[in-house]
């Protein structure tokens, strides 16, 4: 049995006011076709672009290992010259990701390649971070530190991304003192008897392809997978809401830290702890069977 997923809602474009109105202020996900129609990236970005252009950068890696107590936060795995990841992506698939780049930064010529968009956002006028991955390659479910409301778009080829509403945190066994769910769980395929919860939570869909965009609004769980290699782009605007402002502000200057600490004081032992805390917690509040299996 596969998870209980509604299929987000689709526009190919919208007004402003439109969008603020019925998707902003209600927290609603939405993903907007033609958002980048008339963007310079939208005709020219694709890998082998980005390659061409940016092929000697060296770049940081990520993979889907587990969590580790050795690794710091966000700590890549590996580096590579860029041009020599793209080949792997379109040779094979490939677990390596890259994960919030800023390409941007290290190559100024592809910040003329897109515009802001005029959606009632205040969005951060920071270089936007890049992402990539290989065929099948999978991006842990979390939600964002800082909560931010995020206008992803997608380039080359089609991704899979899995929403969660806040509302629906004590279906998704959250490790404690973090922003993931337990990594040994499937999202693509589930194992409903192992983790019982997952039966109750009620997620949200959409297959983004080449120059679309998916609205992802603040505290929102994500669960990403490439279907074809490709990569995306974020942009940011601080939570709207007084109280998420305040949960960002605890993971960034709290939490984060005192995770790190624990991590040095009790090393894996830490790690170990916090994944069957997110068994017995979620068990216990829906009254199912604490045990961990």
């Amino acid at each position: 049995m596969p998870l209980h997923l509604t299929e987000i809602e689709r526009v190919k474009t919208i007004s402003k006011e439109d969008f603020y109105n019925n998707y902003v202020r209600k927290q609603k996900p939405l993903v907007i076709e033609e958002l980048t129609k008339d963007w310079p990236a939208y005709e020219k970005w694709n890998l082998n672009f980005i390659k061409d252009i940016a092929g000697e950068k060296t770049v940081p890696l990520y993979d889907d290992r587990p969590v580790s107590h050795e690794d710091g936060f966000n700590q890549a795995h590996a580096e590579m010259k860029l041009k020599d990841y793209i080949d792997l992506l379109q040779t094979k698939p490939t677990n390596y990701r890259i994960f919030l780049y800023n390409l941007m930064k290290k190559v100024p010529v592809l910040q003329n390649d897109f515009k802001w968009p005029d959606l009632g956002l205040r969005l951060i006028k920071q270089l936007p971070m890049l992402f990539f991955g290989g065929e099948n390659s999978k991006v842990f479910i979390h939600y964002d530190i800082d909560y931010s409301n995020i206008l992803h778009f997608h380039f080359h080829g089609e991704k899979r991304c899995i929403l969660f509403h806040p509302d629906q945190t004590p279906y998704l066994y959250k490790v404690p003192h973090a922003l993931i769910s337990r990594e040994d769980i499937d999202f693509d395929n589930p194992d409903f008897e192992k983790w019982p919860a997952l039966k109750q939570a009620k997620g949200l869909v959409a297959d983004l392809k080449h120059g679309e965009m998916l609205y992802m609004p603040e505290g929102y769980w994500h669960y990403m997978k490439y279907v074809t290699p490709g990569f995306s782009m974020s942009l940011r605007a601080l939570p709207r809401k007084i109280s998420n402002l305040s949960k960002a502000t605890y993971n960034v200057f709290i939490m984060r830290h005192f995770d790190n600490l624990m991590r040095r004081l009790k090393g894996q032992a830490w790690i170990d702890y916090k994944n069957e805390q997110a068994v017995v917690r979620t068990h216990k509040k829906l009254n199912l069977p604490t045990k961990v299996k």
